[in-house]
């Protein structure tokens, strides 16, 4: 087969997507991926013998980190974009092969075929070209994991930061997947990836945190206005700002989507009175609630579903993303800002969006937030008020039973607060689940991309108890999966010393059963099982 990509939660059948992926991807747009990741494996191969001569090229490490951002789950599906991709990664290559001296024997670091070989050498590179069952899967555990960390180093990058060693270990990592190493090495390495990643979680977290002040609790409304507005979604705080400076006094709205509910929380954005709130749910959804909103959508980063007639002429892509035949917005030039005109001038021909729901929504506790509240929350962790926390964080998806989820949090008993990041949030947020004392029961820290705040809250507690061990907190991980920022918030857990994980709807496909049993018997990772009986059990710190 040409096709197999086995990388994201959906993976036809709980093995892999051979004819086209659930996500939409084609077998020809599947095999450029694989081509681009191979190539980029390739590249890291040179920079790792320029970093050993003392001639880095410091380009190096932002350049793989935007290229694999293109090849996450829902983000570019743009076989032109990709093409172009392939030819800079190349170029690259080659430009610091001459500059070094270097000739390496790796076909990756030596292939330069034409375009119209791309489909073949893609599909000969892919995933399966690993014969060894487990090598294989710990290989694609490392380079899942390196494309969330590069999705979260690409954000930070884009706000002024940046950390060399990040980059370091992912040159690193991807050259280490050309060699035969034994599954203790490659283990640890995968272990590895986890501390590298909470350092670029952390990294992040600063970037936001820095340009836009850190988040606060805040009600977003969920109606509509009655001026035209613009739909933006995907994770991209920066667009966002300039969105909202480009739009400011123009008579159109913004409005967030899915993953962008939680910037509603940042000061910075606070100050525009065009910002009028969340419109939608999760990402799954666009089809229907792009096709209400009337005016321009525009989608920054992964999340990017099939795009549908009924709004093929308003949606606009920018980033990493990408669809065949949607207008894309160019990347910002060095000191300036990205063009939304045409958002704008098109917004102002549409109607105002259809109201889907009315309300408000709270979101906002990221961790200096919930630090704000730490004496309480010890109070009541101490006096039996709050029994349990119950980390309900990570992405959602179309499976029907991901209803887990909303059912678990209507079952846990009220002396339990869920801690959440990232869009699974949508599963139970609208619910009431009321209070304790004065700390709601569910606790929004934000994005998939904030997730380092619940690493941070569980830390922070672990001091304030003055524990030994972070298991040894009233706090269960009851985590919902889909694509590459979860698996590498996953080993970051994991490289935390966290276990007991409850990991669903299904286990990683990509896990081989020898890789699986070693995740299993060294941390006790578990999968989703009866609701009743899992509330249960994590009440039990079981």
């Amino acid at each position: 087969m040409s096709m197999f990509c086995f990388q994201c939660e959906e993976a036809s059948k709980g093995t892999g997507c051979t004819v086209k992926g659930i996500c939409g991807k084609t077998e020809s747009i599947a095999v450029l991926h694989d081509l681009l990741v191979y190539l980029l494996k390739g590249l890291a191969l040179v920079a790792e013998e320029a970093q050993r001569q003392g001639r880095p090229d410091d380009s190096v490490g932002p350049f793989i980190s935007q290229a694999l951002f293109a090849t996450i789950t829902n983000a570019n599906f743009d076989a032109a974009r990709l093409a172009e991709l392939i030819q800079a990664t190349i170029a690259k290559r080659d430009a610091l092969k001459a500059a070094i001296g270097f000739d390496g024997a790796q076909d990756a670091v030596t292939w330069n075929g034409p375009v119209s070989a791309y489909a073949a050498k893609g599909a000969e590179v892919g995933v399966l070209s690993q014969p060894n069952e487990d090598l294989r899967s710990l290989r694609e555990l490392l380079i899942y994991g390196v494309k969330g960390m590069a999705a979260y180093t690409d954000h930070a990058a884009i706000l002024g930061l940046e950390k060399p060693e990040i980059h370091a270990f992912m040159i690193k990592a991807l050259a280490t997947t050309t060699r035969e190493l034994s599954s203790e090495e490659m283990v640890a390495l995968v272990m590895e990836c986890g501390a590298v990643g909470v350092t670029a979680m952390a990294l992040l977290d600063e970037a936001n945190t820095r340009a836009y002040g850190n988040p606060e609790i805040s009600r977003v409304k969920l109606g509509v206005g009655k001026n035209p507005g613009i739909l933006i979604s995907g994770h991209d705080l920066r667009d966002l700002q300039e969105l909202l400076e480009q739009t400011a006094g123009t008579g159109v709205d913004v409005y967030t989507h899915s993953e962008m509910l939680p910037a509603h929380a940042y000061p910075a954005f606070k100050k525009y009175p065009h910002f009028i709130g969340n419109y939608g749910n999760a990402w799954w959804q666009q089809d229907k609630e792009f096709a209400a909103f009337n005016g321009p959508i525009l989608m920054t980063t992964n999340c990017i579903t099939p795009v549908k007639a009924a709004y093929r002429d308003r949606i606009y892509t920018t980033g990493a993303t990408g669809w065949p035949g949607v207008r894309h917005i160019p990347d910002r030039p060095v000191g300036g800002t990205k063009d939304f005109s045409a958002l704008i001038a098109q917004a102002k021909t549409c109607a105002p969006p259809t109201e889907l729901e009315q309300g408000e929504i709270t979101t906002g506790f990221a961790h200096a937030q919930v630090m704000a509240l730490a004496d309480q929350v010890i109070d009541a962790v101490k006096s039996g008020a709050i029994k349990r926390f119950v980390v309900m964080g990570g992405c959602d998806g179309r499976h029907k039973e991901r209803s887990y989820y909303t059912d678990v949090a209507q079952a846990l008993p009220r002396d339990a607060v869920i801690l959440t990041a990232g869009c699974a949030k949508y599963r139970y947020n609208k619910l009431d689940l009321g209070d304790i004392g004065d700390i709601p029961r569910l606790l929004d820290a934000g994005q998939c991309n904030d997730s380092y705040s619940l690493a941070f809250i569980a830390l922070k507690l672990k001091e304030a108890f003055d524990l030994e061990d972070i298991n040894e907190l009233p706090i269960s991980y009851d985590i919902a999966w889909y694509e590459q920022k979860a698996i590498i918030v996953l080993l970051a857990l994991l490289h935390l010393g966290v276990k007991h994980i409850r990991l669903g709807p299904t286990l990683p496909a990509f896990l081989s059963p020898n890789v699986a049993k070693v995740l299993i018997e060294n941390f006790d990772i578990k999968p989703i099982g009866d609701v009743q009986q899992d509330v249960a059990a994590m009440m039990a710190a079981a």
